[in-house]
């Protein structure tokens, strides 16, 4: 269960840099290009992938990637269609992981959509809404798949809420503000205190996101955090050009991966790949 997580994360770490997680939204610019995204995303040295399926109330979402998911399910994008995208590249990609809300998954039936996302590929989820006390019967028909549940924290977490999730496996998912997700100027100054707390506690490596733009805040980040999410800049940026998307996700994702490579990996990867459309 999440070995290929865990080992991406060991893996960077034996490079001496953080891992790089990017986030898409999938039906973005529309669901054609998920495939070619992923691959874009897999040759710029993505160690972890992150697929946000779209949501009519996405309440972690700011703006960016809020008009994503809407213009994803304008376009009339379903669940099951992501997830037939997903099985064709999954094989080939770093793990990925479907971030969504509870309302889908409680729709579908948690032990049919955690058996649905298996097939799909997908190593584990990411569920902002769902408060980890009260994800167990999740936790559960997740794990009769052999996926994961990632758990959240933020500045405000408690310690009982740390001490909950010590038995996770995967990562934590750093909340880097208390707020939606978006393009920020710095990194919250309290954001490496709580990534020391919850190491303090919790035995997993801790991912942050929320707010990272910028390849000098990931490499920044990468520093004292084991991953760097990367998600509504990238989402940005496919927006403003979204007929070259693939080329777009690969460009700058490359950028990231080369700053917060380790000072003797000098040499970016090349974009092999093209449009899908």
């Amino acid at each position: 269960m999440s070995r290929r997580i865990e080992a991406a994360f060991l893996k960077a770490k034996g490079e001496g840099r953080a891992a790089l997680i990017p986030y898409i939204t999938a039906g973005y610019p529309d669901l054609a290009r998920l495939s070619g995204l992923v691959r874009a995303l897999s040759q710029a040295g993505a160690d972890v992938i992150e697929i946000g399926i779209p949501f009519s109330d996405p309440l972690a979402d700011g703006p960016v990637l809020q008009r994503a998911a809407t213009e994803a399910l304008r376009q009339g994008v379903r669940i099951r269609d992501i997830m037939a995208a997903v099985r064709e590249v999954a094989s080939g990609s770093p793990p990925l992981v479907f971030l969504t809300y509870i309302n889908p998954v409680f729709r579908a039936g948690m032990g049919a959509f955690a058996h649905a996302a298996r097939e799909s590929g997908v190593e584990a989820l990411i569920i902002p809404d769902l408060p980890w006390v009260e994800g167990t019967d999740l936790r559960r028909a997740a794990s009769a798949e052999e996926m994961t549940i990632i758990p959240l924290v933020a500045p405000t977490s408690t310690p009982q809420h740390l001490w909950a999730i010590r038995r996770a496996r995967g990562f934590v998912y750093g909340v880097s503000v208390t707020g939606v997700t978006g393009m920020r100027q710095d990194v919250d100054d309290g954001a490496r205190a709580m990534v020391a707390r919850v190491k303090h506690v919790v035995p997993l490596p801790v991912a942050l996101g929320f707010g990272i733009s910028t390849p000098d805040q990931a490499r920044e980040v990468g520093g004292w955090a084991d991953g760097v999410i990367v998600g509504s800049a990238l989402v940005k940026a496919i927006a403003e050009d979204p007929g070259n998307a693939e080329a777009v996700a690969f460009g700058m994702v490359s950028a990231f991966r080369q700053k917060m490579a380790a000072p003797s990996r000098t040499t970016p990867p090349a974009f092999v790949g093209g449009s899908q459309k």
